[in-house]
């Protein structure tokens, strides 16, 4: 189904583990993002070496810990620590303005008080099917820092999870026009799991700390019945926060706060006939849901995520012929997260079942 790797110890162990442990993983990473950015940007792997450089002191400044993660990765998996910089400066090397713009897609969907008592969050994750064999899920127990189990991309150290605290985030890729030389927002989604409160997750993405613009989808339940979960817009300009005063949330790829749009430009070229339906039939189905007063649960979850309205352009989304080759991406994996249970579900692929991935309760490290 996909690797699980059990991580431990300081920041530099960890990394070490995830490198040497993942190794082909993070193998099969550098392989497509070097043939994605020369294929669609003519960006060679040097070149986007030195784009991801000119991070470095911003996140020596932000988290210490989070370059020495990466050296541990690198020195694991018997590779440079440009590279893997680089491979979390992805989302920033591909939004740049040269050659045609790429980032991945997904559909993310929260449901909390008062539709039902639990908080839970889910979403899709599309993108190019080279990724399929780079996918992980790791367990991270850091010294004093709570346990994450989070999906990510060999090599990369942030991405979509929950933790032992009561904090999940699911993720959606925003293309604008402006970049800046902040913090990747692959680690800023680490840092976001990294934190205790939804109050702390938060305080890690505003202000404009983020160096590209993306959605931050982030549940929280306190261990006390109370949740709540928010969808701020994150970007080089600080934040917005998107809906959900009705107890649910739908976020896809495209910017939907007004603020943000008089400050970025939005890229996503396909927004009108694939982001906006899908957040349109995202919206449908939950509120279906709430008027019908059917009890929403993970199978509910399971249903929405699966869902093939408009395929291929769909929630559960295929291969668009049409598509130019930079946008052609697939569901890559889908997982729904319930955080007052301190539990999800994963499915790799379009198709099949929906399985536990429960690392924080099956073993105590």
């Amino acid at each position: 189904m996909i690797k699980k790797l059990h991580l431990q110890g300081s920041a530099k162990e960890i990394g070490f583990e995830h490198g040497s442990k993942g190794k082909q993983e993070v193998i099969n990473s550098l392989e497509t993002y070097e043939k994605l950015f020369y294929g669609f940007k003519k960006i060679s792997w040097s070149e986007a070496k030195e784009y991801a450089l000119l991070h470095l002191n911003a996140i020596e400044k932000y988290d210490l810990q989070m370059v020495e993660e990466m050296e541990g990765v690198a020195k694991g998996a018997g590779v440079d620590f440009e590279d893997i910089l680089t491979l979390n400066a992805r989302s920033e090397i591909a939004l740049t303005n040269k050659g045609n713009i790429f980032s991945d897609g997904c559909t993310t969907m929260a449901i909390t008080s008062p539709i039902i008592n639990d908080t839970i969050i889910g979403q899709t994750w599309d993108w190019t099917a080279l990724q399929k064999n780079s996918l992980l899920l790791l367990d991270i127990q850091a010294k004093s820092k709570p346990r994450i189990t989070m999906v990510t991309e060999g090599g990369i150290i942030g991405k979509i999870g929950y933790n032992s605290a009561g904090v999940g985030l699911c993720f959606n890729a925003l293309i604008t026009d402006k970049k800046t030389n902040e913090i990747p927002i692959h680690l800023g989604t680490r840092a976001v799991l990294n934190s205790y409160s939804q109050a702390e997750a938060i305080s890690k993405v505003a202000n404009g700390q983020m160096a590209a613009s993306a959605s931050f989808l982030i549940g929280y339940d306190d261990g006390d019945g109370n949740g709540m979960a928010v969808n701020p817009e994150v970007s080089p300009y600080g934040i917005d926060y998107i809906g959900g005063d009705d107890g649910w949330l739908a976020h896809t790829n495209h910017i939907c706060s007004s603020s943000l749009k008089s400050k970025l430009k939005d890229l996503n070229d396909l927004r009108y006939e694939d982001s906006i339906l899908r957040k349109k039939r995202a919206d449908q189905l939950i509120k279906e849901g709430v008027a019908a007063k059917e009890p929403i649960n993970e199978k509910t979850f399971e249903r929405w995520l699966s869902d093939t309205f408009n395929k291929p352009s769909s929630i559960n989304h295929f291969q668009n012929e049409n598509a130019p080759e930079h946008r052609k991406m697939e569901t890559i994996f889908s997982i729904i997260i319930n955080l007052s249970n301190r539990r999800a579900l994963l499915r790799i692929g379009q198709e099949g079942e929906f399985e536990e991935i429960d690392t924080i309760t099956e073993l105590t490290l």
